[in-house]
């Protein structure tokens, strides 16, 4: 095992960091397929009907076909997943539906928001220390079918610490503390969320998406009429077109009780669905034919005052740019989750970043975020966007609930 870890560090002595990780070597853990499903309204778009094992046989299901990989090499299937609480049953019995054998075992993974990026780590290191060879990690959320009861911490707990305590805010008010604390303004957020959407607006018309989304043929209950319908949901269905500025400063604020800054037009959509990405060596995706999207660099995670949860990224994109050296000028794209436009613009401004550079298809805000799926479709979406400009270096990071944050770093190699 030491000598597999020395090799694998050996390809990074004595170069920089961009030639680092930018490097071809044989032992690098890469992506041969990222898709995803539509995001759609929870409740509302077109896969408020599709439990969640539906949506991962679908992403399971056309990296399979894509891919021409045989099943039976797959040593291991990782969703995330956040509020399902039979999301170990669903991933597995929609692995095995998909053409996984059973010989091939699945599990989930719960980092609240992080957790489809969590999957791929976990992926990723199984490959590295050579546990297993090949597998697949995504994320999946159906908010149109979550339930589950708040969560619950002993009297002891709480008492014997104030972030303890704090772990239990709701996502509302930590994001009205981000606002107060660092005084960002409403105003701010507001011209932030009009930018995601326009962008959004833009990358759908345009077609951008198209290759990054799987369809899903599924049914939908008319609420009125009670009429069950087949069909293929090809898009997502939560960009608001026309949106501006002047119609988001009119929404009334969303959390009255802990602040007047954050709206349902400034923060993320509750939204339906799934990614998937399939990981292995480059030496098992050259022998095996596979077509290699990109590299996965490595991912890190880090903690912060639970209260101020939402500032996560502009501590975790840091931890890993300094880990892999490079500088945030060498990143082309920035896929950072719009949990709310509170921490996204303060995450863009502590860290100085190109705002250009920031969800250039917009975020969160605009798209949707499916909480254990986050993870995995911003990958998939900033590959898909590196391939259309013809650049190399993603990051992506997310808040992650009850304080903590997490970033990944990943090369496109389709240029």
């Amino acid at each position: 095992m030491s000598d597999r870890l020395n090799s694998i560090l050996s390809h990074f002595k004595g170069a920089t960091g961009v030639a680092a990780i930018t490097s071809k070597n044989p032992d690098d853990i890469v992506i041969t397929s990222a898709i995803r499903t539509p995001l759609t309204k929870a409740g509302r778009g077109g896969l408020k009907d599709t439990l969640p094992d539906e949506l991962v046989y679908n992403v399971i299901k056309y990296t399979l076909d894509k891919s021409k990989i045989d099943p039976s090499i797959i040593d291991d299937v990782v969703f995330g997943n956040v509020v399902e609480s039979n999301a170990a049953y669903q991933v597995r019995a929609a692995a095995l539906a998909a053409g996984i054998p059973n010989t091939t075992p699945a599990h989930t993974v719960n980092r609240f928001c992080s957790s489809g990026l969590q999957a791929i780590q976990h992926v990723a290191n199984g490959i590295l220390t050579g546990t297993i060879n090949i597998g697949i990690a995504g994320g999946v959320e159906s908010m149109s079918n979550a339930g589950g009861a708040p969560p619950q911490l002993s009297d002891n707990i709480l008492a014997l610490s104030q972030d303890a305590q704090d772990c239990l805010q709701p996502m509302g008010q930590t994001s009205e503390n981000v606002g107060k604390d660092f005084n960002i303004e409403r105003t701010k957020q507001d011209a932030y969320a009009a930018k995601s959407y326009q962008r959004a607006e833009a990358a759908q018309k345009a077609g951008y998406f198209v290759d990054e989304i799987c369809p899903v043929k599924t049914k939908v209950t008319n609420p009125k009429t009670g009429e069950v319908m087949d069909v293929t949901v090809v898009k997502d269905d939560g960009i608001r077109y026309g949106t501006t500025y002047e119609s988001l400063a009119k929404i009334r604020p969303a959390f009255p009780e802990f602040g007047d800054k954050s709206t349902g037009g400034n923060s993320s959509q509750v939204t339906d669905g799934a990614a998937a990405v399939l990981l292995m060596k480059r030496s098992t995706a050259e022998k095996l034919g596979q077509t290699i999207l990109a590299k996965y660099v490595g991912s890190t995670a880090v903690g912060l005052a639970p209260r101020i949860m939402g500032i996560g990224p502009s501590i975790a994109i840091p931890k890993i740019l300094t880990q892999y050296g490079i500088s945030k000028d060498e990143v082309d794209v920035f896929e950072i989750n719009e949990a709310f436009a509170s921490m996204a613009v303060y995450c863009v401004e502590t860290l100085g970043l190109d705002h250009e550079k920031v969800n250039p298809r917009g975020g969160a805000i605009a798209l949707g975020h499916p909480l254990g799926c986050t993870g995995t479709r911003q990958v998939v979406t900033g590959l898909s966007e590196l391939r259309r400009t013809k650049k190399k270096i993603l990051v992506t990071s997310m808040c992650v609930g009850t304080g903590q944050g997490m970033a990944g770093i990943f090369v496109n190699e389709v240029l």
